[in-house]
């Protein structure tokens, strides 16, 4: 026996859920071989023992075709997924984390972060959902390969589309293609509720949540509906897109969202040619924001030709070339992200008691009902004190 001989063994060992071997995916380490005796530890990010006790299996089987004689199988595993402590009003029980994506403008590549870190949690071996809350640029399904499919409905509730080993769900998978949406406030804080009420998510352990770009309706209402328990913005390196996440920052701060780190996008250009990296549009120039928020720089993306041809073709670079300098970065975030949310939960967890409504359900804080108690404006330009931003 030989190391390259157990290596090829194991290589046709796939990672559940996966397309792809564990030799592939790095997961084989520490190859000691006597005679025909093999020891080998394979060091694998899913907690789940079922996931364990099949690897096992088929790499023993492997080996023992191979032509080895004693086998010693040692499957390392991550600590098992801590359970959600949160607060507050939660639509959506069955899940445990919620990660909010965030970008102060659009353009920066929020959607393509959001895709690649969800694939990026789920290789790790958490169970993960994604959800496309971005209602006006609902992109995800062409990104994730399942342009065109339509959910399946089960009652009164709709099924998650499954790709890349994770649940999916978004509004280009429920409207014809080309459709325009014009909608209201009212209409989106209704549809990010359905979205997390009416979807048979699993039981999660994270869902990632790829919002609108800016600080409007849709993440108050999401901020509402469920107790994020952990938020990441996406800029560029550019002052104008700083400024606006500097904005994304403070929304989560004000809705006492616990802040992941931001992803720095377009940070530097990896030549495809020579794999040569230029700064370009600059490098790096998100961590004074970063200082100023008490946070981190968690992932700077490069511009990789193969992220666009990606997205465009629904092959997520995260899953189809996980050895690629940017599908290295996206898991290193991954890793990151995952970390402050087991800090958050062995804190306390996420709690959004304090940014409910304080009006009564039905009434408008425009109403005379709620406003009967305010005092009355001493001007005509001044607010009418109920916080509904009528003057």
């Amino acid at each position: 026996m030989t190391e390259e001989i157990v290596k090829s063994a194991l290589s046709k060992v796939m990672y559940p859920g996966f397309t792809k071997d564990i030799v592939t995916f790095g997961f084989v380490n520490n190859i000691e071989i006597n005679g025909t005796d093999v020891s080998v530890t394979i060091d694998i990010t899913s907690s789940a023992p079922e996931v364990a006790q099949q690897l096992k299996d088929e790499a023993t089987a492997a080996l023992k075709s191979a032509g080895a004689s004693a086998i010693n199988c040692n499957i390392k595993t991550p600590v098992i997924p801590r359970e959600g402590s949160s607060k507050g009003k939660n639509i959506a029980p069955q899940i445990k984390n919620f990660l909010m994506v965030s970008s102060g403008k659009g353009g920066v590549g929020k959607s393509t972060t959001s895709v690649n870190i969800a694939i990026a949690l789920a290789a790790q071996g958490k169970k993960v959902g994604l959800l496309d809350a971005d209602i006006y640029g609902p992109n995800i399904p062409r990104m994730m390969g399942v342009d065109g499919m339509k959910p399946e409905v089960n009652g009164n509730k709709v099924i998650p589309i499954k790709a890349y080993g994770i649940e999916m769900m978004s509004m280009g998978a429920l409207m014809e293609e080309g459709q325009a949406l014009i909608w209201r406030g009212a209409m989106i804080m209704k549809a990010i509720e359905q979205f997390l009420r009416d979807i048979l998510w699993s039981e999660l352990d994270v869902l990632v949540i790829d919002m609108p770009p800016g600080t409007g309706d849709a993440q108050l209402s999401l901020a509402q509906a469920v107790p994020v328990t952990a938020g990441i913005t996406v800029t560029t390196p550019q002052g104008v897109s700083l400024d606006d996440s500097r904005r994304s920052l403070n929304m989560f701060q004000k809705l006492d969202i616990p802040i992941a780190g931001i992803v720095e996008n377009m940070s530097g250009f990896i030549a495809p040619d020579t794999g040569v990296e230029y700064d370009i549009f600059g490098k790096g120039t998100a961590q004074p924001m970063a200082d100023e928020f008490n946070t981190k720089i968690i992932a700077e993306i490069p511009i990789e030709p193969s992220i666009r041809t990606g997205g465009d073709e629904g092959k997520p670079i995260t899953f189809v070339n996980p050895s690629s300098e940017s599908a290295k970065r996206y898991l290193a975030a991954a890793e990151s992200i995952w970390a402050t949310i087991e800090e958050v939960n062995a804190n306390g967890g996420a709690n959004n008691e304090g940014v409910q409504p304080t009006t009564p359900p039905g009434v408008s804080a425009c109403s005379t009902g709620a406003a009967a108690a305010a005092p009355a404006p001493k001007a005509s330009d001044e607010s009418c004190g109920t916080g509904c931003g009528c003057h």
